[in-house]
Parts: C-alpha cells; structure tokens; sequence
C-alpha cells in the first residue's frame, strides 16, 4: 500500500474533531491546514495539531487574504447548523445557513479529489442543501463534483454515543464514489456486530469525585492579546461545578435512568408542576450499559438533559464529556470552561469522523 500522504484541509474547524478521526484512521492523513472563526476553539486545534496552518477568524476573510494550500486531497468541515437544527426556533434566514457558500467556494478553488460535510440531520430537508446539491448540477458552478449523503449515528461506528449526522461524501466526476463505511456496531442480539459501545466502557477508570480544579488555575495561553485557560489534555478537564443546595437535593432524588418526573412536588420546579409532558431527558441520569445521549455544548447542566452522572450527585464533567466523544487523551483544549464545553459538545464524535477516513482511504 502506498505510503504517501493525503493532504486534508478543515474547514469550520472548531476543536479538531473530523482531524482528529482522521489522523486516528491512518497516519497517512495530514492537516495542512484549518480555518475557525472561535480564537480558543483555532487556539485548541493548533495546540493539538502542530503542523498545521490555522486561521482563526472568519472564513470569507480566509478566502479573500489568505493563500490557499494547493494539492489538497480532501477538504473536511461542518458549517454551522444552527439556523436549522431540530433544536429551539429554526431559522430559515440565519446567515450562518449561508456559510455552505464559502465551503463550496473552496471547493471550486481548492479543486480536492474527495469532500466531506457533516451537518445535524435537517440540514438535507432546507434550502441550503438544495442550493449545494444544485451547484454541482452540469450548469452548476460546482459541475465538476458530484455528492451523496447518508444519515450516520455515531453509535453505530463505535462511539459511546448516540448521535445521528448527516454526512456528504463527495468527489470529483473523473473518480469513483468512495462509498460510507459499513456499521461495526449494534445492540448486543445484533449478531455479527460488535455490542455498542457503553458509558461504563467510556469512563472506565475515571475518578468518580471531579479532581482538577487546581490544574485549571495553573495554565494560560495567549490567544491573541488575551491570557486564557490551557493547554489542558483531557485529563486535566475534570472539573467540579458549584450547585445549589435545591439542586443537589434534585440530584439524590433521581434513581438510576430516571429524571425530573421521578423527584417529589416540593422539589420540582414551577413549570414542571404545570407540564407534565415534553422532554423526559431533562434532569436525567445516563445510564451505564447503554451509549450516552448527545453529547450537546451545555451538557454540564443537568437541567438542559440526560446529563447527570450515572451514579453521582452531579453532572458529567468537561473530561467525561470528551471521553464520551472519544476525544484521545493527547487532545489539546483552550479556553474558558464555557468555551471548552462548547468545543466539545460541537465536535463530531471521533469515532464516527475515524470511520468515514477509513472508507476515504480505500479510494486512495
């Protein structure tokens, strides 16, 4: 088997999930470069890939100064996805939508042989997918390319996580389509499969009282004119979070999988009283033999989802959270605790991003 290397561009890079997956799949992978409009999220994945040149700022300024990299093999990146994701009001006219423009511009630029986008499951049903999938049509300013997408659970792949995103495969005309890569993992009476892959297995070994608070104080990067919290590995992210003496109250109520409707009246808040439906994750435990749910940017409050520990009186930490979306242990984060969380919760599970490089690397 060839030896050379394949020359990936990230773009909406955040903290370097899709490269990190990437470079697990094979050594053969390597990040020239990345583009990431959040300055910690650009800080965390210059920290944790050296050799590549990263731009932090936004894209359309990259377009217009920067020096394009050529010979790129695959461009990679999820542009935002906010403006039509399942979760809160969906907005049609958020300009984030319209950041797929930039993804295809490089495209047109860049010229790679293959591409990847992921994006939450929505994104195939708005506008935003038609106007790409129409670009790449033969009067399309992106002719020359042709895509396919699937909806992908991370599970499935053997993240202990469940999360489904839509992936584009996409590649240029003269070659052939690399395909998606086959399910490895399933519920344990699946047969062939390999069982999926829990949270006990994700945080095994995982200290159950949080014991980095100190670390934290301890390291400073400067991310541009401004001293900010890291490099941390992920080790180094198990932090404790002060609660109030109601919620810690909440937290001993709930039993093993269960979540707000388990708690008695006097320790339920208002609006839990007067709805007795709707999200049944909120204040809930995971659980220890099944994958987790999402792992979303606010997942340290309990009160946003199935987040409390399976077993403690609190919610899961920074640390437990990049377990769960296999970030390895040489993974660099910057920033505050906000925006580490943010970094993390926004990441394609690792596992996932591994399995759609190895496919990619069966076309080279």
């Amino acid at each position: 088997m060839s030896s050379q290397p394949i020359r990936v561009l990230d773009l909406f890079a955040g903290a370097g999930g899709l490269t990190a997956g990437f470079h697990q799949a094979s050594d053969r992978f390597r990040s020239v470069a990345a583009v990431e409009i959040d300055p910690q999220a650009a800080a965390s994945y210059a920290e944790t890939f050296a050799e590549a040149d990263v731009f932090a700022g936004p894209i359309q300024e990259w377009i217009e100064c920067a020096e394009m990299p050529t010979d790129i093999d695959i461009v990679v990146g999820g542009p935002p996805c906010q403006g039509f994701s399942n979760l809160g009001k969906r907005d049609a006219e958020d300009k984030r939508n319209l950041l797929w423009r930039q993804y295809a511009e490089v495209l047109r630029r860049v010229q790679p042989r293959y591409f990847v986008v992921e994006n939450v499951p929505a994104f195939v049903r708005s506008q935003q997918y038609e106007a790409f999938f129409a670009a790449t049509l033969p009067k399309g300013f992106l002719q020359e390319y042709t895509f396919t997408y699937k909806v992908l659970n991370s599970a499935d792949y053997g993240a202990a996580q469940a999360r489904k995103r839509t992936v584009i495969i996409g590649h240029h005309r003269d070659l052939e389509a690399p395909g998606f890569p086959e399910v490895t993992h399933g519920p344990e009476e699946s047969g062939s499969l390999l069982p999926y892959r829990t949270v006990r297995e994700a945080l095994l070994g995982v200290p159950l009282k949080p014991d980095m608070d100190e670390r934290f104080n301890e390291v400073r990067t400067l991310v541009g004119n401004r001293a900010v919290p890291g490099a941390f590995c992920i080790r180094e992210l198990h932090w404790s979070r002060n609660y109030r003496r109601i919620s810690v109250e909440r937290f001993k109520n709930i039993p093993a999988g269960g979540n707000r409707t388990n708690l008695p009246d006097n320790l339920k808040a208002p609006c839990w009283l007067k709805h007795t439906t709707g999200s049944m994750d909120v204040m809930g435990r995971l659980y220890w033999d099944r994958p987790s749910v999402t792992i979303r940017t606010e997942f340290f409050k309990p009160e946003k989802g199935r987040y409390l520990h399976p077993s403690e009186n609190r919610a899961i930490t920074h640390y437990e959270a990049a377990l769960l979306q296999g970030f390895s242990e040489d993974h660099r984060f910057v920033g505050s605790r906000t925006a580490i969380a943010r970094q993390i919760g926004n990441a394609v599970p690792i596992p996932l991003a591994r399995a759609v490089a190895k496919q990619l690397l069966t076309a080279f």
